[in-house]
């Protein structure tokens, strides 16, 4: 149980740094192995990702749960989660229903994200 908190306290905590772009903050929460495949399937780094966030490329306006399933099995978590985003990219707005499946894993102490995957929401409406 005590897993199962702080893994939400920590996706309380990267959706904060997500939607300020804090880099500092999204440095500390992701690996550096990180491996990230995005919505249109290109792999993503850390560097990448932070990149995006540091360069003011990527701003967040809007990042709304509607569904979070959070699976901690031994040293790793498994966090599944459909959000609503908008917000801009290069200059141009976007906006969409994304599922996002995060891999957290337990090394040294602390917890960081060792693998995502984001897939568009396609709606039947």
């Amino acid at each position: 149980a005590m897993r199962q908190e702080a893994i939400e306290q920590l996706e309380q905590e990267l959706r904060a740094a997500m939607m300020t772009s804090n880099c500092d903050e999204l440095d500390r929460l992701i690996s550096p192995d990180l491996v990230f495949t995005n919505q249109v399937g290109s792999r993503l780094s850390k560097d990448d990702d932070i990149s995006a966030h540091k360069s003011g490329a990527l701003r967040i306006e809007r990042l709304d749960y509607t569904d979070k399933k959070v699976r901690v099995l031994g040293s790793s978590a498994i966090v599944c989660v459909v959000a609503d985003v908008e917000g801009q990219y290069a200059g141009e707005p976007f906006s969409g229903r994304f599922a996002y499946t995060r891999l957290w894993h337990h090394s040294s102490g602390v917890w960081k994200i060792v693998a995502a995957h984001c897939s568009p929401v396609l709606s039947a409406d």
